[in-house]
């Protein structure tokens, strides 16, 4: 009998972390970190529902932190197994995990500063830059898609990695084993799915139907995504309107892909003469430098004619007027340059990074348009302003949103409501599952599959439930 147990991103959307068990061995799906408000970082220290020393592997879906942050804590704890996953997503986590390692030394930093003056001691970081290198060497197995992989352990169970079409290196995880009545069976788990149309990654494989069990993500289950092209029709215009007033465009981009995606955009703007060569464009975050690097690198999985450009040295992402920031005095002296600019900064969620410096010297000035192009969870800074706040907090002081403040969502790297449902019905599943979306993204399409396919059993995932797979 094989069974799946959901440690996070059930009930919510992060914190990605579901143990497949059969035959005795144990293999997470992905173990990702918590993001959000405090109460859902909270649960990053809390202590694993399994024993670390127990788990064979882990099958890694992709980079981002959601889905791996929490691997350096598990290594920590004791575990000794592989971590299976692409090439690209291997570097990718290496540069993430250790951008978390630095943030929480820093934090910690200040935190103790802060707490020592009350005679208090601040809580010591998840882990730190040794614990990130000691995990990346657990990081010794890469896979190809379609490339079936007999993992080890008690039951035969085959892995086989597909395409996700999500972000650079991004997997569907496919698991092969013997069911208990013999039979062999088959578990899907869709990781993230990206939509069919984006400028610089393949769209998600076809799912190789039938399956047994269908987990799927669910972030935008309860929405449609407008057409891409729509959705770059209305970033233009945003940025050319504030350009012509000679205000500034401030973009919070996650590091990872949406960075990369964007400056795509205004690149052909600039290359089609829309966009005059002069106007700066800022990529104003050290990891969005250091991951846009890794498109060279792994440009192989990129759609073919980006692939093409990247391998002969024209990349999409260098084009007049482009600044790669990376020190904090090149930061800090982007507010001292003349005329409108264009500023990328992290985080995506306005959360933390340079964004929030940004913010506290942009928010409060009516030239500023502040465009938001990605999801922005419970808790977070992006949620109060994309929801309407007429005044946050950033670095302790009150700040008043005067900023043009427009909401994008079509750029999304997750699949929307119709895509979802394209791929449900196109895997034929007996079963599925959802993960990975706030409580009333999941509930919603779990009704809509339920009239979609009436002979499917649809479970919505609750953390720590086991179900037999």
């Amino acid at each position: 009998m094989a069974t799946l147990t959901f440690h996070g991103a059930a009930g919510t959307v992060t914190g990605s972390c579901h143990l497949f068990e059969a035959g005795g061995a144990a293999y997470l799906l992905d173990c990702g970190q918590f993001q959000g408000g405090p109460d859902l970082e909270q649960r990053n220290f809390a202590p694993f529902g399994f024993d670390p020393r127990e788990v064979r592997g882990v099958l890694l879906s992709h980079g981002h932190f959601d889905h791996c942050g929490r691997i350096p804590l598990l290594v920590k704890q004791g575990f000794q197994g592989h971590v299976i996953c692409t090439p690209p997503t291997r570097d990718i986590a290496r540069l993430i995990l250790l951008d978390s390692a630095y943030v929480q030394r820093e934090d910690f930093r200040t935190e103790h500063r802060r707490l020592a003056r009350a005679g208090r001691r601040a809580r010591a970081p998840l882990y730190g830059v040794e614990d990130v290198l000691e995990a990346m060497d657990r990081f010794d197995r890469v896979v190809e898609y379609h490339a079936p992989v007999e993992l080890e352990g008690g039951a035969r169970v085959v892995f086989t990695a597909e395409d996700a079409g999500h972000i650079l290196g991004s997997a569907q995880v496919l698991l092969e084993y013997p069911g208990a009545d013999g039979r062999s069976r088959r578990l899907l788990y869709t990781g993230d799915l990206g939509e069919n149309e984006r400028p610089l990654q393949h769209a998600p494989a076809p799912p190789p139907a039938p399956v047994d069990v269908l987990v799927m993500e669910t972030t935008y289950g309860d929405r449609r995504h407008r057409p891409l092209e729509e959705s770059v029709a209305e970033f233009r215009a945003a940025v050319l309107e504030t350009v012509a007033a000679g205000g500034t465009v401030l973009v919070p981009t996650f590091a990872l892909e949406r960075s990369q995606e964007i400056l795509y955009h205004l690149g052909r703007m600039k290359r089609e003469g829309v966009l005059a060569p002069e106007v700066p464009v800022f990529l104003n975050s050290p990891l969005a430098i250091d991951l846009t690097r890794l498109y060279h690198r792994h440009c192989r999985f990129c759609r073919p004619e980006v692939a093409e450009g990247l391998s002969v040295g024209r990349s999409p992402f260098a084009f007049p007027g482009v600044h790669f920031t990376e020190a904090p005095e090149e930061s800090r002296a982007i507010h001292n340059v003349p005329g409108p600019k264009i500023v990328l900064a992290g985080s995506g969620m306005m959360a933390g990074g340079r964004i929030r410096h940004h913010l506290k010297h942009l928010l409060w000035k009516p030239s500023t348009t502040l465009i938001v192009v990605g999801y922005q969870a419970e808790g977070t800074l992006g949620r109060e302003i994309v929801e309407g706040a007429r005044r946050v907090e950033v670095f302790g002081e009150e700040v008043a949103v005067e900023a043009r403040v427009l909401t994008i969502n079509g750029f999304s790297a997750h699949a929307g409501q119709d895509a979802l449902l394209a791929f449900a019905r196109a895997a034929r599943p007996r079963h599925v599952v959802l993960v990975h979306g706030e409580p009333s993204a999941a509930e919603t399409f779990s009704r809509l599959l339920r009239g979609a396919l009436p002979e499917a059993r649809v479970t919505v995932a609750r953390e720590g439930e086991t179900l037999e797979v």
